[in-house]
């Protein structure tokens, strides 16, 4: 679903709903986009003593968004659901993740968050999320802050591996 809007300043007059999701979406398509025009090897490298990749970055997106809009909205275990107990093992790369299939998990992780929180207000309640119910609004406001900050962190690990490549 894409937006036909194409910067910050075309929402400013927007409904808020409409001013939520194109924040949302423009840092989702930031952070998936921190692995195009890498190498595998680039993707993958540890430039931090935690588990954090630019790889790990986009997979821990992805277990994000199912967190927030399938378990929180549905309630359903997360090994129902397909993801790790744990925010730390998300970041966790399997033999077989690459960049095009890290990116098209996130992708399409992205577009169920929107269908699911498509037929909601704002002000309606998810009950599902392991802290209690909340409103449609507060995940919003959380998945920005969480976006943002994992957008800064791809940022410094793109431009570290980056400076290396023409140092190497």
């Amino acid at each position: 679903m894409a937006s036909h809007f194409h910067s910050m300043d075309d929402v400013i007059n927007e409904p808020e709903r409409v001013q939520f999701e194109f924040f949302l979406d423009e840092h989702r398509a930031a952070l998936n986009g921190c692995l195009d025009g890498l190498t595998e090897e680039q993707a993958r490298r540890r430039l931090v003593p935690s588990r954090t990749t630019l790889l790990g970055l986009v997979k821990h997106a992805a277990f994000v968004e199912k967190v927030w809009f399938d378990e929180a909205f549905t309630g359903r275990p997360r090994s129902e659901i397909g993801i790790p107990a744990t925010p730390d093992e998300s970041f966790i790369l399997a033999d077989g993740d690459t960049i095009g299939s890290v990116q098209a998990a996130h992708r399409e992780a992205c577009a169920a968050s929107r269908a699911a929180a498509a037929p909601l207000g704002l002000e309606d309640i998810v009950t599902g999320n392991r802290r209690g119910p909340v409103p449609l609004r507060w995940v919003y406001l959380h998945m920005l802050r969480e976006l943002a900050q994992h957008c800064g962190h791809a940022d410094i690990l793109r431009e570290q591996i980056l400076a290396g490549r023409s140092a190497g």
